[in-house]
C-alpha cells in the first residue's frame, strides 16, 4: 500500500493519543513506519490510544512547549511530519477560546518552526478541517481556493492555521525554490466530519448518542436539520497517507491545500445520521432540539474534492450507510 514508501521511514506524528491520531499511528505502524508520537496524554476513559497498546515511542508533552517541541523532533530526525494536535471541539472553543487559539494556531506555529529547525524533515502534512472555510450556507461544496473564515473561536483558529501554513510554504519552504534553498514540501488537508470506533471524545454526535445508549438514557440532538460531509475515519487518512507518499516523492504539486471529503451521497442532515444510527443500535433514544437554539453552529457544509479525485487520484471507499454500519 502506499507503495510501500512508509516503510522504514521515520514518522512524527503530533496528535498520536486522539481520535484520527491514534488510528493514524496504527496505519503507520501497520505499513511498517517507525513512529514518533507527540502529544498530550489521552483525556477520556476509555481511550483508543490506550486501547491500542502499542510499541512506538510516545511523547506526552505539548505542541506550545517550544524547546521541548524542538528537542524531541531533532532528536527523533524524522522524514515526515503528520501534524494533528489540536483542540478539535466547536462548543469548548467557545469555553475556552484563548486555549483554542494558543493551540490551533501558535502551537501549528510552533511545530513548523520545529520542522523548520530540522534538517531532516522533507516533507509536512498540517491537518485541519473543512471548518476552516467563511461559510456562506450555499449549497455547493467549498473549494480549496475558497475564502477562509469562521464564526465560531475554533473554525476561526484552523483558518489561521492555514494562513498561517500558506505564509511559511511561501516565505520558507517555497516550491520554486524547493531543492536549491530547502528540501520541504509542505501540504494541509481539510477533512469533513469524522466518525468511527474509537471515538469518545466529549460533545460529538455519535460518542453522545453511544454513552447515552449503553445507559439507556435519552440524547439530546441539537440541530438536527444541520447538515454534515460525514464520513469514516479510514477515508481522510487514506488522503493524508496518499497525500504524504506524494511529498515524500517529491511532487511539488502536491505541496497545496486539499480538501478530503466524501461524496454528495453522504451529506446527510444529523436527524438522517440519526435514523441510520437506529438501526444497528438499541436502547436509542433521542430528543430533538428546536434548530437553532443555543451557540451557533453552521447548519449546511460541503466540501468539492475535485481536485483530490483528480490530482491525488484519492476517492472515498464507503458510503454514508457503510460508515455508520462500521461505526
Amino acid at each position: 500500500m502506499f507503495g510501500d514508501i512508509y516503510k522504514g521511514k521515520k514518522i512524527f506524528l503530533t496528535g498520536h493519543t486522539g481520535f484520527k491520531g491514534s488510528w493514524l499511528a496504527f496505519w503507520l505502524n501497520d505499513l511498517g513506519a517507525v513512529v514518533k508520537g507527540y502529544a498530550l496524554k489521552p483525556d477520556t476513559e476509555p481511550a483508543h490510544w490506550d486501547l491500542l497498546n502499542m510499541d512506538i515511542e510516545s511523547v506526552y508533552a505539548d505542541i506550545r512547549d517550544t524547546d521541548r517541541l524542538l528537542e524531541e523532533m531533532q532528536a527523533f530526525k524524522p522524514d515526515i511530519v503528520f501534524h494533528l494536535a489540536a483542540q478539535p471541539i466547536v462548543r469548548l472553543s467557545y469555553e475556552m477560546p484563548l486555549e483554542t487559539y494558543e493551540t490551533n494556531v501558535i502551537g501549528t506555529l510552533k511545530v513548523l518552526e520545529a520542522c523548520r529547525k530540522t534538517d531532516s524533515v522533507r516533507a509536512i502534512i498540517n491537518i485541519t478541517t473543512d471548518k476552516c472555510y467563511e461559510n456562506k450556507e450555499w449549497p455547493w461544496g467549498y473549494r480549496e481556493n475558497d475564502r477562509l473564515g469562521g464564526y465560531d473561536p475554533y473554525s476561526s483558529s484552523k483558518a489561521c492555521a492555514e494562513i498561517l501554513t500558506s505564509s511559511y510554504r511561501r516565505s520558507f519552504f517555497n516550491v520554486a525554490q524547493h531543492g536549491t534553498t530547502h528540501n520541504v514540501l509542505l501540504a494541509t488537508a481539510r477533512a469533513g466530519n469524522v466518525i468511527g470506533g474509537g471515538d469518545w471524545a466529549q460533545d460529538r454526535l455519535i460518542p453522545d448518542i453511544m454513552k447515552g445508549a449503553s445507559l439507556k438514557q435519552t440524547t439530546r440532538i441539537r440541530n438536527p436539520d444541520a447538515t454534515r460531509p460525514w464520513q469514516h475515519v479510514l477515508e481522510p487518512l487514506s488522503g493524508y497517507l496518499l497525500l504524504g507518499s506524494e511529498l515524500l516523492k517529491g511532487n511539488k504539486a502536491a505541496a497545496a491545500s486539499w480538501n478530503l471529503g466524501p461524496d454528495d451521497s453522504s451529506n446527510l442532515s444529523v436527524k438522517r445520521v440519526c435514523n441510520s444510527l437506529q438501526l444497528y443500535w438499541e436502547n436509542i433514544s433521542l430528543d430533538y432540539e428546536k434548530c437553532g437554539a443555543g451557540l451557533h453552529e453552521a447548519t449546511l457544509l460541503k466540501l468539492d474534492c475535485s481536485k483530490a479525485n483528480t490530482l491525488l487520484k484519492w476517492q472515498p471507499v464507503w458510503d454514508s450507510n457503510t460508515c455508520i454500519k462500521k461505526t
